[in-house]
């Protein structure tokens, strides 16, 4: 499965469109790395906390992208994109979307 942001793939030609696909997840802070970002907070730097929190979840949100784009027999993604959002206090989606196609080599 090629996954990707461009709209097409070098040495390639979509045969198909096959639709919109997406995945998304939804988590909310640990205590402790909540605890441990309020520190954080009063000298500076990086969350290192939540930065792991979202790479996690984004792959997360691929992972599910891509079960979704296999189900309908797609050999690719292309233009994929990111999205967040709160969804209450503490917690947030990440979503992922982008286009099935089928692939032949050029």
């Amino acid at each position: 499965m090629i996954l990707t942001t461009l709209e097409t793939v070098p040495g390639y030609v979509t045969s198909a469109h096959l639709g919109i696909v997406n995945g998304s997840t939804v988590r909310s802070k640990h205590f402790g790395r909540d605890f441990m970002a309020g520190l954080k907070n009063i000298v500076g730097g990086e969350l290192k906390g939540y930065t792991e929190l979202l790479n996690e979840s984004r792959q997360e949100a691929i992972e599910r992208l891509k079960q979704q784009a296999e189900a309908i027999g797609a050999d690719a993604v292309l233009n994929i994109r990111f999205a967040t959002s709160s969804i209450a206090a503490g917690a947030a989606e990440v979503f992922a979307y982008g286009t099935a196609v089928k692939l032949n080599r050029a």
